[in-house]
């Protein structure tokens, strides 16, 4: 797997990863129960994308937002 997520990236995926997980937790947040387990399979999809430095979609679009390449 080729690396192609910039430190940036990195951070943004894994700062909204984590809020994403966290959010259908907080007391009196009344959700549809589709956010209620969509937010974190979406939460923890994006956690592991930054701690892989690997994006599938952007490498089916041909992106990379990593300077060393």
């Amino acid at each position: 797997m080729p690396v192609n997520l910039g430190s940036l990236d990195r951070l943004i995926r894994l700062v909204a990863g984590v809020v994403l997980v966290i959010v259908p937790f907080i007391p009196g947040l009344v959700l549809a129960p589709v956010l209620q387990w969509g937010l974190p399979v979406i939460g923890v999809v994006l956690i592991a994308t930054a701690f892989l430095r690997f994006c599938p979609i952007y490498r089916v679009l041909g992106l990379s937002t990593n300077k060393a390449r």
